[in-house]
């Protein structure tokens, strides 16, 4: 990918990050899949940071904080994306 859609991508999942933050937590009362995807922009906000800086990021340890929010809100998103990177 071109670094110029990197960037991109990075930035809009960022700004999701910032739009989703009230909806974080394992107390929230709000639709799962809203809180779901404010994990998952909280737990890949600062790769997206880096990647906007010029940077890049360990998506192994990326993969890991996603899979993460299995256990915090007892989904199985995290556990899906790290099936579809491993593959």
């Amino acid at each position: 990918m071109a670094a110029t859609e990197t960037k991109v991508l990075a930035q809009a999942l960022y700004e999701i990050r910032l739009l989703l933050s009230e909806y974080l937590g394992s107390e929230i009362e709000a639709d799962m899949s809203v809180r779901t995807a404010a994990h998952i922009a909280y737990a890949l906000h600062n790769d997206a940071l880096a990647v906007l800086d010029g940077g890049s990021f360990d998506a192994t340890e990326a993969v890991k904080r996603v899979e993460a929010i299995d256990l915090i809100l007892g989904t199985e998103t995290g556990a899906s994306v790290g099936l579809r990177m491993r593959s």
